[in-house]
């Protein structure tokens, strides 16, 4: 097939900031020939391309009645109630014939099993994408397995940021044939390492459990009497902010430590592209949530950032220990805070493995690599006979 192949890309809330990846499949798989089904879409959320929304706007008496039947119809069908139904699978199969769409990518766990049958129908391989919580604390629900299970025979491949989302998935018994590790990944011509601030620490993300952010800061608090011109700065936002911000205020941090919120993508680039540090605890949350493997460790890494984190998920799959960065063990606050006096104490030894860092990023994690593999997949299933 020399041709390029014109593919949907399938999200559930279109237009999430933190999406990343989703957004850079969007724009850019195939050189952006792509069109969008999504189930809602974020307020004043604007594209040029062709949007088939299933749930979002669509309401009424009517619309409620068949979104209904279809639940309890598509349950029993294929084990999956979101597989469309009556007049939006009508509706849904119009949109991809009439954009000529070869092949779709569900992103997220729900959707591969949602959306499979759909192009089952119409001839039309369908991929879907595990990204973290899809495939760690929805697997604690049997209904979401025995889904997942039902869609494997469905999808023509699987694909996972970390090779540990896919173990996970094998634990319970959901595998597929065809299935790759292909990270989110980073764009390293514009993450690059900057002038490095060599008292800036670093952390960003989300504000939540699966950060541990106390952790992170009880870290910064047991070196800092050690280490008094360093500081640690935090961005992002979540429902642990206050808790976090109070920890700092009983520590009597105030000084040494910033929460700059959300803020947009310019100003994180250039942060992490300056620090010296970069700092995330990241453990499993009570509702085994975890990372898949974090984009902010993917950037740092290819600011030349010295990561310090831990053995969780798909982290050590791309931070090799005292080559591109440490890991402590999930919760080992004594054990995080050595490794980030390790990198504090040793100059030369993080210098090296910000080079290694570096190199590595741009070598296995540049999307562009990424991108070109995914596309090979998705090119060899339209091959096939």
């Amino acid at each position: 097939m020399t041709e390029t192949p014109k593919v949907a890309i399938a999200t559930g809330i279109l237009g999430k900031a933190t999406e990343t990846g989703v957004r850079r499949h969007i724009g850019m798989l195939f050189g952006g020939n792509t069109v969008i089904l999504c189930e809602r879409r974020e307020p004043n959320y604007e594209s040029e391309k062709p949007i088939f929304t299933s749930v979002g706007g669509r309401k009424g008496v009517t619309a409620t009645i068949e979104r209904e039947i279809g639940k309890a119809v598509q349950s029993l069908r294929y084990r999956c109630s979101g597989v469309p139904f009556g007049s939006v699978r009508r509706e849904m199969e119009t949109f991809l014939r009439e954009n000529g769409v070869q092949a779709i990518v569900a992103e997220f766990g729900h959707l591969g099993g949602n959306l499979a049958p759909v192009g089952n129908a119409l001839g039309i391989p369908v991929f879907v994408y595990f990204r973290g919580f899809d495939a760690s604390k929805r697997l604690r629900s049997p209904r979401i397995v025995r889904r997942y299970k039902a869609a494997m025979p469905r999808l023509a491949g699987v694909i996972s940021v970390s090779q540990s989302l896919l173990d996970n998935l094998a634990d319970v018994g959901v595998t597929h044939p065809n299935s790759a590790v292909i990270p989110t990944g980073v764009d390293t011509s514009a993450f690059v390492p900057l002038e490095k601030d060599p008292n800036l620490i670093l952390s960003v993300g989300r504000i939540v459990e699966k950060k541990a952010p106390l952790l992170t800061i009880d870290a910064f608090a047991a070196i800092a009497g050690d280490f008094p011109e360093h500081r640690l700065e935090i961005i992002g936002d979540g429902e642990l902010r206050g808790a976090a911000e109070e920890h700092v205020r009983a520590l009597g941090l105030g000084d040494r430590v910033t929460f700059h919120g959300l803020k947009e993508h310019a100003f994180v680039r250039e942060k992490i592209g300056q620090a010296q540090v970069y700092l995330q605890h990241s453990v499993t949350a009570a509702d085994g949530n975890t990372e898949g493997l974090p984009t902010s460790i993917q950037e740092a890494m290819a600011c030349g950032t010295v990561v310090v984190s831990t053995r969780h998920a798909g982290i050590p799959e791309v931070i090799i220990e005292g080559e591109t960065g440490l890991l402590a063990d999930e919760h080992d606050g004594e054990g995080f805070t050595q490794c980030l006096r390790q990198v504090l104490s040793d100059p030369e030894a993080a210098a090296r493995m910000s080079r290694t860092a570096r190199d590595l990023a741009t070598e296995r994690l540049d999307y562009r690599v990424l991108h070109g593999r995914l596309e090979e997949i998705i090119r060899a299933s339209l091959r096939q006979p």
